[in-house]
């Protein structure tokens, strides 16, 4: 039965989306089935494997509103064993014809029992908000990783976003729980960053992850080529830095990682 990990934080530009697509790829490099479900209605985890979302149909909002069948968006990537069930901004108006549907909080719930024996894991890539699309994917997940930026303001709102995924695993999933947090973006010689680093570690207590992820340009670039960084640039820093992440990922439950494959085996072609 696959794990289902959710991506969130209800701040923007915190390395969500690029956290989900890479942490999602390096569980596939390093041999696990994985599938990357795209809740946000930007589409650009979807995007960033290099598929058009304009022209992704179906996709999730057909799931979520006409409850058509999972299996029927999922779509294989270049890299083995990883695949994507894509979004675009059609997903946006899920979020307001949810509003009177029945079950409007377990669509993705129901949807993703019908794949979970497919998948070792499921990595769930939440749009920035408190809304109708993160409560699905809150109500589905096992687990919720918080990307947080090393900066001052994504300090602000943690405790509040905290409380909220309690408040969802309260009223509709009681299995719920935060595994923890994650430095993104972060830039060592800033003194602020180190700041930040400190609050985050005494907020979380050890349920921080130790693995941190640089501020590098070649996570930036990546999704522009339609590649995960383990295709881009297999030997960037933050190449390493996102395998280093899912080592630990995956050592906490209980998997002994292979050794780290070279970049010959890395490298794909891109999707037509």
């Amino acid at each position: 039965m696959g794990e289902i990990i959710a991506i969130a934080n209800q701040k923007g530009g915190v390395g969500k989306t690029t956290t989900a697509v890479s942490l999602a790829a390096a569980l596939a490099t390093l041999g696990h089935e994985t599938l990357l479900i795209d809740m946000d209605p930007q589409g650009n985890a979807t995007s960033g494997l290099g598929f058009d979302k304009r022209e992704y149909d179906p996709n999730l909002y057909d799931v979520l509103v006409d409850l058509l069948p999972l299996e029927k968006t999922i779509k294989a990537t270049t890299l083995e064993k990883l695949h994507v069930s894509g979004a675009n901004n059609d997903l946006a108006g899920a979020e307001i014809e949810l509003v009177s549907a029945l079950a409007r909080e377990s669509r993705l719930k129901g949807a993703i029992s019908a794949v979970k024996q497919r998948f070792q894991f499921m990595i769930v890539d939440c749009p920035p908000s408190l809304g109708l699309l993160t409560v699905n994917a809150l109500n589905a997940a096992d687990r919720i990783i918080i990307p947080i930026q090393g900066e001052y303001y994504s300090m602000e709102g943690l405790a509040q976003f905290t409380s909220a995924v309690e408040k969802v695993k309260n009223a509709l999933n009681t299995r719920l729980e935060v595994e923890g947090g994650v430095l993104t973006m972060f830039d060592s010689r800033m003194t602020l960053s180190n700041q930040v680093k400190d609050e985050v570690i005494r907020f979380f207590g050890p349920k921080m992850f130790q693995s941190i992820i640089p501020r590098n340009i070649r996570l930036a670039e990546a999704p522009g080529f339609g590649q995960s960084i383990f295709q881009y640039d297999p030997k960037s820093r933050g190449a390493e830095a996102y395998l280093n992440f899912a080592r630990e990922f995956l050592a906490r439950r209980g998997f002994a990682t292979p050794p780290q494959p070279n970049s010959d085996e890395l490298r794909t072609e891109n999707p037509a």
